[in-house]
């Protein structure tokens, strides 16, 4: 476990150093006991992120259905919250956690609820962008970075960026390159290339990305943020940009693995922490408590991780881990990364700059 550790270290040292905190409140803490439901769990979550076993093993045990929702990004996760829509459970990213408690979008968690709470690494539950955890709970976290198909592109290439943004390479690709359909993912990526943070919020900056992107558009087969990972493996797509869990799972489950590697490019890369968390408009708060204590479990915890492949936050799952997620995850712990942080009223630049790179 002590690549874990490190891992674990690297992590948290490169987010604790974001900026953030949660200036607004949110609703007060939910009125639930351990183990209650109050009805189905209406859950809205990004796409082949969580084992179907665990979802059947969840109704199974409570006697409830869970139903299913994906998103693409966390904007479009964020604007279904603000537009009404009615969800029990979502799983924003660290930074839109932030903005969510800031706009009075998220119930108080009760821990009282929720005893396997206890289980998660101390040090998840003292984010800046949730200090206290008082709001959310961490689920996975992971990196977003390239899969690249050797066969394709060649043994021979430079971890960077311009394998999706340069021509000069791409046009040489059959079938292109993906790029995520995710405002501060994509936008963020553009920006590292260019030698900005992909945290930059300088106008001329991110016109000179929207440019980046749009002399690259003729090579981009799709902005995708669900089978980036299916297209790879496929053999449509020379280069993805996607999540590393995703793409490890899929290089895994190839014909031809070895013809595949996920790479984290020397500019820069996304580190992130996905969180569960219980929307204010919720319609079954006690049941979403029950799910969150459920998938805190220790060994339901290692299930989620072992499926996905993404870095467990639960301390008690850490023994029933596969040795080769711990192994990978330790393998990018000295990798250049960076966690995308609340820019504020500066946000709606990054949704808007990705509409016009894509018009």
């Amino acid at each position: 476990m002590l690549k874990k550790a490190i891992l674990m270290v690297s992590v948290l040292a490169v987010i604790l150093s974001a900026c953030g905190g949660d200036d607004g409140e949110a609703s007060s803490a939910a009125d639930c006991e351990v183990g209650a439901t109050d009805g189905d769990l209406n859950f809205y979550n990004w796409s082949e992120y969580i084992d179907p076993e665990l979802i059947t093993a969840f109704e199974d045990e409570y006697g409830v259905s869970v139903i299913e929702s994906f998103y693409e990004s966390n904007e479009a996760m964020l604007s279904q919250i603000q537009g009404g829509v009615s969800y029990d459970l979502i799983v924003p990213s660290d930074y839109m956690v932030n903005i969510m408690i800031s706009e009075e979008l998220l119930v108080e968690l009760n821990k009282d609820a929720i005893p396997n709470f206890a289980n998660m690494d101390s040090d998840f539950t003292s984010q800046p962008y949730d200090d206290g955890a008082n709001y959310s709970a961490a689920y996975q976290y992971g990196t977003t970075g390239l899969g690249v198909n050797t066969a394709l592109v060649g043994e021979d290439f430079e971890a960077s960026w311009a394998l999706v943004f340069d021509p000069a390479l791409t046009s040489e690709y059959p079938g292109g390159v993906s790029l995520l359909n995710d405002p501060r993912e994509t936008m963020g990526a553009a920006l590292m290339y260019l030698g900005y943070s992909l945290n930059d919020a300088d106008a001329d900056h991110l016109a000179e990305a929207v440019a980046l992107i749009q002399d690259a558009k003729d090579n981009i087969a799709a902005f995708d943020s669900d089978q980036y990972d299916e297209s790879l493996t496929a053999g449509e797509v020379a280069v993805a940009h996607g999540y590393s869990g995703n793409m490890i799972v899929s290089i895994g489950e190839a014909d031809n693995p070895d013809d595949y590697v996920y790479v984290l490019p020397e500019e820069g890369a996304t580190l992130w922490i996905d969180n569960m968390a219980i929307p204010t408009n919720a319609a079954s708060v006690c049941t979403a408590h029950t799910f969150i204590d459920f998938l805190l479990d220790a060994e339901n915890g290692a299930t989620l991780t072992n499926w996905n492949y993404y870095g467990s936050p639960n301390a008690a799952s850490q023994e029933f881990l596969d040795q080769e997620v711990i192994d990978f995850y330790a393998d990018t712990a000295s990798a250049n990364t960076e966690v995308i942080e609340d820019q504020g009223d500066y946000e709606i630049n990054y949704t808007d700059a990705l509409a016009e790179a894509k018009s």
